[in-house]
């Protein structure tokens, strides 16, 4: 690559995660099968049921929810009851799967935990990748211990998910003496471990948003614009060069990049930004800001010397005014 790599950060030491209150944050023994319970029967949730199933536990219990949930878990957990969210984490002796949307994460554990649902010494996990420990604070106060496993993946909730997960990363989150149980039930789900402190979970989880979510949204703006231009079947057009250019970033980083931006071509880079304005106006914006931002990184790379890049700023820059005006 181009640029400079940044060290890699070490794993976070115990110090960098909240305790779970063992005494001396020694490893904890647990059995080889665990006794599991899923809280969620989403899309992410009976997918990681189903793996730890057929990983060898014993997953007794999810909850009930939504006719697509009912589908889902009949299809990928057929011999699971279905029950209440306090029966599932009663039932769930070893291990409790939380596999709620982010935003609900924190009411689902205290009223778990209010509730009397939670035991002294049985592991509540939760997938999310924006939240680490913190939130579950309510059932470490119950004596239960904190675990953030979040798959670095997309889930569609459907059997096809289930190969997905061979060798996905997970990001997590976990006291000293949970991390060997971590990194087991990681392996069980096929996957590999990449330790995240505490306090950076919300940067680990925009790095991943900014990467997956956006990339749908820039495939579809593209594949809208050529709609535009008259192409019928945009995906044909699309599919080998982002395939390419998707492989030649992740193996090549900066040195990736080609086009008008990287090359300086400031006449090209106005004539897409006068026909965005006139066709699709919505474009101009993101266009602008990735234009921009890729600038900066081809600069910095040693792409596009900064002499050749100031015609291209400054239209990047009067387009800006214009539409700010």
């Amino acid at each position: 690559m181009s640029a400079p790599l940044r060290p890699r950060a070490a794993a976070p030491r115990a110090a960098d995660v909240p305790s779970s209150g063992a005494a001396s944050g020694a490893p904890l023994s647990f059995p080889r099968t665990l006794t599991v319970g899923v809280v969620g029967a989403g899309r992410v949730g009976a997918v990681l049921g189903a793996a730890l199933a057929a990983a060898g536990h014993r997953v007794v219990a999810t909850t009930d929810g939504s006719g697509a949930s009912r589908a889902r878990t009949a299809l990928l957990l057929p011999r699971v009851s279905r029950r209440s969210a306090a029966d599932v984490a009663r039932a769930a002796t070893d291990l409790l799967l939380v596999a709620v949307p982010d935003d609900a994460l924190a009411g689902v554990v205290a009223g778990l935990a209010d509730g009397g649902a939670l035991r002294p010494g049985q592991v509540v996990a939760h997938v999310s990748g924006a939240h680490g420990l913190a939130v579950l604070a309510p059932a470490v106060a119950a004596g239960a211990r904190p675990l953030a496993l979040h798959p670095a993946m997309t889930f569609t909730g459907t059997p096809d998910d289930l190969a997905r997960l061979a060798g996905i990363s997970y990001g997590v989150t976990a006291p000293a003496e949970l991390r060997p149980l971590a990194a087991r039930l990681v392996a069980d789900l096929g996957g590999v471990p990449e330790w995240i402190g505490e306090a950076d979970r919300p940067l680990y989880h925009a790095a991943l948003a900014h990467g997956a979510n956006h990339l749908v949204t820039l495939v579809n703006e593209a594949a809208d614009r050529l709609r535009d231009a008259g192409v019928a079947q945009p995906e044909k057009v699309l599919a080998p060069l982002l395939r390419a250019a998707l492989e030649n970033a992740l193996r090549l980083g900066d040195d990736a990049l080609t086009g008008p931006v990287s090359r300086g071509d400031a006449g090209t880079v106005e004539r897409h930004l006068a026909r965005l304005a006139a066709t699709a106006p919505e474009s101009v914006a993101p266009y602008l800001a990735l234009a921009r931002r890729t600038a900066d990184r081809a600069i910095a790379a040693g792409r596009l010397r900064p002499v050749d890049a100031e015609s291209l700023l400054g239209v990047l820059a009067g387009i800006r005014r214009e539409v700010a005006a």
